[in-house]
Formats: structure tokens, sequence, C-alpha cells
């Protein structure tokens, strides 16, 4: 690790008992969801990581506890640093603080994680549908969500997908 993350990561370390990992140079913290807000803010005004610059999740179903991971990318324009913070989150409703108030910028990050992952973020000033119709039903990049898709057609069974192919003009 290099010494201009050491001071961050060990601050985080003792102050929210977070588990370091490094991999080729990057450095992840694994908070818990309580201390989100809290991390971030001594992130920021602190140590200078002043831009939040990614907001995402990965859903690792069938595994449900925990079931996500919600990820944060912090980038220091001072010190040229970035930061990973992983946040697990349990279960099919999961929920967490918004990071609004620390970094304005999440508000479109965390409607599209909401979108797209159905992470709930509390005290969030507009979450709403960002990417898919309001009226859409579920959350796409669950690992759960039904996948609409056409079979292929190969010369073994072409006649059965021709049946159902629609015909006419396009």
């Amino acid at each position: 690790m290099n010494e201009i993350l050491s001071p961050a990561v060990e601050r985080i370390q003792q102050q929210f008992k977070a588990q370091t990992s490094e991999f080729r140079g990057e450095v992840t913290l694994l908070i818990s969801a309580d201390a989100n807000v809290e991390a971030a803010t001594v992130l920021r005004d602190e140590f200078a990581f002043d831009m939040l610059s990614v907001v995402t999740a990965v859903d690792y179903c069938p595994q449900t506890n925990p079931r996500f991971h919600l990820v944060y990318i912090f980038y220091s324009t001072a010190n040229h640093a970035y930061l990973n913070v992983r946040v697990p989150l349990d279960g099919d409703a999961p929920t967490i603080r918004t990071l609004e108030t620390v970094y304005p910028s999440a508000n479109w990050r965390e409607r599209e994680v909401w979108d797209l992952f159905g992470i709930r973020f509390e005290g969030h000033s507009d979450l709403r549908r960002l990417l898919m119709p309001p009226d859409w039903e579920g959350h796409p990049l669950r690992k759960d969500y039904p996948l609409g898709y056409e079979e292929v057609q190969f010369t073994f069974n072409f006649d059965e997908i021709d049946i159902r192919k629609p015909k006419g003009v396009l």
C-alpha cells in the first residue's frame, strides 16, 4: 500500500473496524452498512477524497448473507489516489443510508443502483427510476431477474423455431 492511502486506510480500520484487502495496488475496505455516511465524511474531510467517482453493486444470489455488495470508489484530486469501499447488504430488500449529504453527486448514481439492483437508499431526495421506464417491474441486474430471450435457430430446431416467429413485413 502506498504512503498516500495508508493513513486513511488505518483510520477507517480503527474507527469503523473495516477489513482491508489489496490486489494489484488497489486497496479495498469492507465496512458495515451503518458506518457508510460517517466513513465517507472522514474520507472527504480528513483525507481529501473529494470525489465519489463510482457507486455500483454486485449481486451474489443465491447467497443471501450478504446477497449484495454496494461498491463505492472515492478519488482524491489533490493526491491522485483511488480508494474502494465495499458494503455488504443482506437479503431481498437491501437498504442503506444515502451519501447524498456528503457527496451531492451520489444522487444519480444511487438512483441508478436502485433502478437496476433494487437497493433502497434511505434519506435520498428523489429515489425514482432513472434508466428503466417508470412502470417497469423488477430490477434487471439482479441475478434472479427473469431473462427474456429468443432461442437461437439452428438446423436441428429450424422448424420448431420458425413456427413461433412473427410473420409479416418489417
